[in-house]
């Protein structure tokens, strides 16, 4: 007789036994602050009885310190961050990495600012998650020799390490979607400045250029209130003054919401009319109705490739940055012609 394997514990088994929530148990794991004595030391007990490895290190592991952009656009991204928060709290983790985070607006994101909050929690090394540091927060790093992990962002000079959804190759895949069902006449809505997103546009610009009667209308959005309600306006505006466009992609799924509520509205069917395709596959695309087609981002995936570079940059200060790209992977929706995928 075969001995069944022995059980393979999770975080959710340690919070219901210690009677805590799962984001606690990951916060005393990570080694954050914050915790009461008392609830850590349960924690790692329970952690302890059941088998589960522990991996903390914290007095001879560097410590690191995420940054996450508290602007606008990222919260109203929030799921989005919550997955790779979630990554780099299991990646802090698997390598024993005292971690701590904090909210900054990037604008404030200051040489002073960011050293003051490094010193308060005695980090040795960042992680800017959804943050591209402007030019004297960039020369100070550089200058004081900090490792830095850009988190889904990226440095066009190379200067720092980074991870980033493969936002060209994505946005190009999602194009060639919609050219490949038949649309030729097909929008683009966008709008930030971070470098991310300038190469989702680039992936749209280079789609449509790779067919000989393809034409692009890129729509730019201020995205300073809700994005649905924006994109729900100007796709309505974009199609009066410019009509025959018959599909959209849309730089992520809450804008394409907003396309399909509007197309929808003003009489177009979905997708036999009018095809979206949206970026991230966020909840609300599961929600939509039709459900959203859409390129998944695996956001966990981002915030432990992130925890191995910083670690890989602690053994070695002086070796050439690197930027590495995760695959994005298309998801079948309703709001396209079938294409043979699977959601």
């Amino acid at each position: 007789m075969i001995n069944p394997a022995p059980k393979r514990f999770r975080q959710a088994d340690i919070a219901e036994r210690a009677g805590v929530s799962v984001s606690t148990v990951s916060r005393v794991l990570a080694n954050e602050q914050g915790i009461s004595e008392s609830v850590r030391r349960q924690i790692l007990q329970v952690a302890t009885d059941i088998g589960y490895p522990l991996k903390i290190s914290p007095k001879t592991s560097h410590g690191a310190l995420a940054l996450i952009a508290s602007d606008g656009v990222t919260g109203g991204l929030s799921v989005f961050y919550e997955g790779i928060v979630e990554g780099l709290r299991s990646g802090a983790v698997e390598h024993g990495m005292p971690f701590e985070i904090r909210l900054v607006r990037e604008a404030k994101a200051t040489p002073q600012t960011v050293q003051g909050l490094m010193e308060s929690v005695g980090a040795q090394g960042l992680f800017l998650v959804g943050i591209d540091p402007a030019d004297a927060l960039c020369g100070w790093l550089e200058e004081s020799r900090i490792p830095v992990v850009l988190v889904n962002g990226t440095d066009p000079q190379l200067r720092f390490d980074g991870v980033s959804p493969s936002n060209f190759f994505g946005a190009y895949a999602a194009t060639r979607r919609l050219l490949d069902a038949g649309h030729h006449r097909i929008l683009h809505l966008t709008g930030s400045h971070r470098h991310t997103i300038r190469e989702r546009v680039r992936g749209f610009e280079a789609a449509l250029a790779s067919v000989k009667d393809g034409e692009a209308r890129i729509v730019q959005l201020a995205l300073q209130a809700n994005a649905s309600i924006e994109a729900h306006g100007a796709t309505i505006a974009t199609l009066a003054e410019v009509p025959g466009f018959t599909a959209a992609f849309c730089m992520n799924d809450f804008i394409a919401v907003g396309v399909l509520e509007a197309v929808t509205e003003i009489g177009l069917r979905v997708p036999e009319d009018f095809a979206i395709v949206g970026f991230d596959d966020l909840p609300c695309a599961q929600m939509a109705n039709p459900r959203l087609a859409t390129m998944r981002v695996d956001r966990a995936a981002l915030g432990r490739e992130a925890v191995g570079l910083m670690t890989s940059r602690f053994h070695d200060r002086d070796a050439p940055a690197r930027h590495v790209c995760h695959a994005v992977v298309p998801v079948a929706g309703g709001t396209i012609a079938d294409e043979g995928l699977h959601a």
